[in-house]
């Protein structure tokens, strides 16, 4: 390696993404259901209960829609439109029984996610009895799903607006072990690279860029939000089995993730498998 590519390298790894700390309040919630009025005022009761805590969903209007308030994505569309929230609530398969089968989001929450720029809150679906005994308690044990790039402010932004005063604030990322591996068998290939120092350097800077921009969320946190335990979670793993044991060993409320890729009209790569399979807690969906 050159002296001038040594330098860049050494440049590089010196600079470093710092969080900037911007508060985020929910002014308006729109509940979306297919149930009927009974049931629909009912859930609404039992997530206004949950929320009731979270530090920026204070002052709060909450817009009700039942089952026979629409049929169509269409029409779902024209709902938001017409109410301008700044937070969705709602839930998986809406008019449909898929919610049976752990496949799918359905047709009105997928173009809910791709189609609007409002953050959706995806809830536990009132008739599956998938919801884990410890969700809707509380907003006191909460994660942010960082992507790839790790570095994301509003994600982490969004989370601290659902934290409570003196909760948890874990802020995680996971590198895809099985990714790693097929890119450190392609360099092994190549005579001219140490494969066994490629691994030592590569994991360590794979786990160093995400552990950086944690910490500089910690520190300007503790400055405004003493009160909030804020920790970093950075590791090599299978994504969907790591998050399913995170929200059972630690019993988190809320997971919060990012569901749009500006690359493409589908969900985020991260966070379709994500968003179908942990059923069993809130997912607030950006």
């Amino acid at each position: 390696m050159s002296q001038v590519d040594q330098f860049e390298s050494v440049f590089r790894s010196a600079m470093k993404d710092v969080f900037s700390y911007e508060p985020v309040a929910v002014g308006s919630v729109l509940l979306i259901t297919d149930l009927d009025d009974t049931q629909a005022r009912a859930y609404r009761a039992k997530i206004q209960r949950f929320l009731q805590h979270a530090r920026g969903v204070n002052h709060t209007d909450y817009f009700l829609i039942c089952g026979s308030d629409f049929k169509t994505t269409a029409e779902l569309l024209d709902i938001v439109e017409r109410y301008q929230p700044d937070l969705i609530l709602t839930y998986r398969n809406l008019h449909s029984r898929a919610w049976r089968f752990p496949h799918s989001l359905g047709e009105h929450l997928d173009v809910l996610l791709q189609k609007t720029q409002v953050p959706v809150m995806v809830l536990p679906h009132p008739e599956a009895g998938y919801a884990a005994e410890h969700a809707f308690q509380d907003t006191s044990e909460i994660m942010v799903v960082t992507d790839l790039l790790a570095v994301n402010d509003r994600l982490v932004n969004y989370a601290v607006a659902f934290s409570q005063s003196r909760g948890n604030l874990y802020l995680s990322h996971v590198e895809d072990q099985r990714i790693f591996e097929r890119y450190l068998a392609a360099i092994g290939r190549i005579d001219v690279i140490d494969t066994d120092l490629a691994r030592k350097r590569l994991r360590e800077q794979l786990l160093k860029e995400p552990g950086d921009y944690f910490h500089s969320c910690a520190q300007a946190l503790k400055q405004t939000l003493p009160q909030l335990n804020v920790v970093s979670m950075v590791r090599f793993g299978e994504l969907v089995e790591e998050y399913r044991h995170q929200i059972d060993s630690r019993e988190l409320d809320l997971l919060v993730l990012s569901a749009k890729d500006e690359r493409q009209h589908a969900m985020h790569s991260v966070a379709y498998p994500l968003a179908v399979e942990l059923r069993q807690i809130p997912l607030l969906m950006l």
